[in-house]
């Protein structure tokens, strides 16, 4: 039986600092949404159907608050299906609830997970578990067909953090020394034989004589048959990204990984090249799709801080150079990192979660009562996705649901909003702020009172008037009026030629008039 839980335990168990009253003003970037996408806490809507993951220690904590304080407000979130992967839970049900979890995200498509931990030899003797649990994430790429994990930069307009503009990478989700069988062995001879699925004759595929009395022997292999599904992912963001696309092997080593490296370059030379060189994209590449070694590639990541490309490699190689990202763009709470996976009927699966862990020492910081100061950014961005994401599969399915998908595409655009300015007015977490920057609960606490303020801005009490051409009857009992003058004049306001004034065009003809409504003068506060 599965453990499945609701969202009281990672929503609901953090204790809450009261949000202060804070001085109003305009918002760096706000825009006026369109009447039907708004929100409000009076009429929460129905979230779209997603998996949330829970996990455990300083980032399950994070989460709980920003669930609470952010979405609960204005959003219904009981067609979310939770499961709790924190270790006492994994090994209260036997791990079924990681095979729950896999199953639901599979049905559902759309799934958000906290970082988890996969307990050591000493972590499985203090927390009392009955055994070892390995990572969930192979079972997830397995259970979900993983293509790849997009690792992308996280910008925020106005400041500067290690590249300037936009860094993509894709790294391949499945196989490799991720997937590898291994046994310490001795002396004697290891052979590795191929025995094909349709009947046909085995073959050695490796022997080699084990000399050493203490060997390691270590096999794996690379699955090829989705670097198609890989490349095209991986080119489709480049261009819509407006970035240059180079992929990385160690292909001149080990030699089969050269097939990777073929079929990318295939893929792009059908299917792509012509768009990338009409786009001025393949300028700093030579006008082509480059190769670079891993070794070439560690080099580069350093030197080309201007952004502005994007990466593909082998699930090792990925790993590790996403990390050397991570550092020159200041931290892992920096980087985005997407599962993307295919269900057999192949409908995208996405799966987003920050590309760190669970922050284990503000975690013992917060347990000790001590303040806390972990910058929520990663988290947010990867909850932002699954939600988007979960609209669109539901939209996509059921078109009646549009509004519901509008509503949520603008609460995630203006979350970000509200969290991005916060951070630019100088009220970010220590990482970005100094010792004077908020803690983990002040800074939450700041972007819910934000977002509530941007919110509240988008609402309109009615919908904004439309005027349209004045029928025969009118023209009638306006008949020494100059039609013809007077369509002249409205057809500087229908700016669109639609036959209609929305309210903005209203506005301005009744400005330009004269007579449009004055309100008295108010003194405002900084937003801040």
């Amino acid at each position: 039986m599965a453990l499945r839980i609701v969202a009281t335990r990672a929503f609901n168990s953090a204790s809450k600092r009261a949000i202060g009253t804070f001085p109003l003003n305009q918002s760096f970037g706000f825009q006026q949404c369109s009447f039907n996408s708004t929100l409000s806490p009076n009429d929460p809507v129905k979230a779209s159907p997603m998996v949330y993951i829970a996990g455990e220690e300083m980032t399950n904590y994070t989460m709980s608050l920003i669930v609470d304080q952010c979405v609960k407000p204005y959003f219904d979130t009981s067609s979310w299906e939770c499961f709790d992967l924190s270790c006492k839970s994994r090994d209260t049900s036997n791990d079924q609830v990681l095979h729950d979890a896999v199953e639901a995200g599979k049905r559902i498509g759309a799934i958000f997970k906290e970082p988890t931990i996969t307990p050591s030899a000493t972590q499985v003797k203090e927390m009392g578990l009955s055994k070892s649990f390995g990572s969930p994430n192979g079972a997830m790429r397995r259970g979900w067909n993983g293509i790849t994990i997009s690792r992308d930069t996280i910008h925020i307009d106005g400041i500067e953090l290690g590249y300037k503009n936009r860094v993509l990478f894709e790294r391949h989700a499945v196989g490799g020394e991720y997937a590898a069988g291994w046994n310490q062995v001795g002396k004697g001879t290891l052979l590795t034989t191929y025995i094909p699925s349709d009947g046909s004759s085995p073959f050695v595929v490796d022997k080699r004589d084990l000399t050493d009395d203490n060997n390691v022997a270590v096999v794996y292999h690379n699955p090829y048959d989705n670097v198609k599904d890989l490349a095209r992912h991986f080119f489709e963001r480049c261009y819509n990204a407006k970035v240059t696309p180079y992929v990385v092997t160690k292909k001149t080593v080990f030699k089969w990984q050269e097939g990777f490296w073929a079929t990318m370059k295939t893929i792009f030379d059908d299917e792509y090249k012509e768009k990338f060189l009409e786009a001025g994209l393949l300028e700093r590449s030579g006008g082509d799709l480059t190769h670079l070694i891993s070794d070439a590639a560690t080099m580069q990541l350093i030197r080309w801080t201007d952004g502005g490309f994007g990466m593909a490699a082998h699930n090792y190689d990925g790993d590790m150079l996403t990390d050397q990202i991570a550092q020159v763009h200041r931290s892992p709470g920096f980087i985005t990192s997407n599962l993307i996976g295919k269900d057999d009927e192949g409908r995208i699966i996405k799966e987003f979660e920050a590309s760190h862990g669970t922050v284990t020492d503000l975690w013992l910081d917060h347990l000790d009562g001590k303040e806390t100061s972990l910058n929520p950014l990663g988290l947010v961005e990867a909850l932002i996705g699954a939600m988007n994401h979960a609209a669109v599969l539901q939209y996509k399915k059921d078109p009646s649901q549009k509004e519901v998908h509008d509503k949520i595409l603008n609460f995630t655009a203006t979350l970000r909003l509200s969290m991005h300015n916060t951070f630019r007015y100088g009220q970010g977490t220590r990482d970005m702020a100094g010792p004077t920057g908020y803690t983990t609960e002040d800074f939450i606490s700041k972007v819910t009172w934000r977002l509530g303020r941007y919110l509240d801005r988008q609402l309109e009490k009615t919908p904004p008037p439309q005027l349209t051409e004045p029928d025969r009857a009118f023209q009638r009992a306006f008949s020494n009026i100059d039609m013809k003058s007077m369509q002249e004049l409205f057809g500087k306001y229908d700016k669109d030629n639609s036959g209609k004034i929305d309210f903005q065009e209203f506005t301005k003809m009744l400005d330009k008039m004269g007579v449009a409504p004055k309100k008295q003068k108010t003194e405002k506060t900084p937003d801040v």
